[in-house]
């Protein structure tokens, strides 16, 4: 059974429908919200995909310590930066090492792109900037 609202009702589902539910920003219905955490590690398995790239270096103490100890993150050597707020399209700093030999100005833009798509396309978010910082060169 369908019922239609009155029209002295605010219509929640229209998009500029602001009555006293609330504002315009709470008429949307349906929506997918992916965390840092898991944007973090969508990203992190996209670098490692990337030819030339041999692993992630830690970006903080605590990853360097749950290195130390044996476990490893997907989502290590992933930075993950709002700095317009929540709402705001985040930016990707990640710290990457690469194989001797490799040319590293067409892996990092490699690592560009497939990031870029990855967090697209399997996240739905579109990020603003990604920056790949090369930690380190490994002979393999």
């Amino acid at each position: 059974m369908c019922a239609t609202p009155a029209p002295d009702t605010p219509d929640r589902e229209s998009p500029g429908a602001t009555g006293s539910h609330g504002t315009a920003s709470d008429a949307i219905i349906d929506g997918t919200h992916v965390s840092d955490e898991a944007l973090a590690t969508l990203i992190g398995l996209a670098a490692h995909e990337v030819p030339g790239v041999v692993g992630m270096t830690p970006t903080n103490l605590g990853e360097g310590i749950r290195r130390v100890l044996g476990v490893s993150q997907a989502n290590e050597g992933v930075e993950i930066v709002r700095s317009g707020g929540e709402d705001a399209a985040p930016e990707v700093l990640l710290h990457v090492v690469v194989a001797y030999g490799v040319n590293i100005p067409v892996v990092a833009e490699s690592i560009v792109e497939r990031v870029r798509y990855a967090a697209r396309h399997y996240g739905g978010v579109t990020v603003s900037d990604v920056k790949v910082h090369v930690a380190g060169v490994s002979r393999g």
